[in-house]
């Protein structure tokens, strides 16, 4: 599954994109299942690429990332840390992914927190990036999506507190709002390139929605690596 919301008003000069985007993957045979779509694809699905599948153009956007620069895959996720969905995804898929497949991901974390559904989504994206100033954008971000003290201001503070961080700069940085424009600019891009749902991932440019189970995209990454998907 995936969250959707209601987003606020944007320009979309891509709007076109939102509409291609649910073509692009037919997963199974038969079943109906597309990786643009409402629900999770069943672990055991088989993944049929279609000779013309588009990838799509997402940058960094010097955002956080994890992986050699030169990896063969690169996985841009767009993502909430309040969405149930996308700590479903963190908790069954991410470390598996990046251990079986450890030097060949380069993973990016961007944020798209769904503002009407999710008043937390927003300042934790802000306070993970605060963190990342003393280092630890990685270590913040895991907290963050372990939920053992929760969202909130407190719980911020509290995560900062026990992976060492100086509580003072890291509290001065989120109570100033220092990263919400990076933030909204993720959103922003995120939107008009016709994401509208979380979690949302690009690999290599193609575009998987939802928390698709690890062989999902075992499946597509292996595909990837052994040439057979059209450039």
């Amino acid at each position: 599954m995936e969250e959707t919301h209601k987003k606020p008003a944007v320009s979309k000069p891509n709007w076109l994109l939102g509409l291609a985007l649910p073509a692009i993957f037919l997963l199974g045979l038969g079943s109906g299942w597309l990786i643009w779509g409402r629900d999770t694809a069943p672990s055991d699905t088989q993944v049929n690429i279609a000779p013309d599948v588009k990838r799509y153009d997402v940058p960094e956007g010097g955002n956080p990332s994890i992986g050699p620069e030169n990896a063969a895959i690169t996985i841009i996720e767009f993502s909430d840390y309040q969405c149930p969905f996308c700590v479903r995804w963190y908790s069954d898929v991410y470390a598996r992914l990046m251990d079986e497949y450890k030097g060949k991901i380069r993973f990016v974390y961007r944020d798209f927190p769904l503002y009407s559904i999710h008043p937390n989504a927003e300042s934790a994206a802000e306070a993970a990036n605060c963190a990342g100033e003393q280092g630890a954008y990685w270590q913040y971000h895991n907290a963050l999506f372990e939920h053992k003290n929760g969202l909130g201001g407190d719980a911020y503070l509290k995560y900062a507190g026990e992976l060492g961080l100086n509580t003072d700069q890291f509290g001065k940085c989120v109570s100033e709002g220092r990263f919400k424009d990076e933030v909204a600019a993720d959103f922003k891009f995120a939107s008009e390139l016709g994401v509208s749902s979380t979690p949302t991932f690009f690999v290599n440019g193609l575009a998987v929605v939802g928390a698709q189970p690890y062989e999902v995209f075992k499946q597509i990454i292996d595909k990837e690596l052994a040439g057979e998907i059209s450039k």
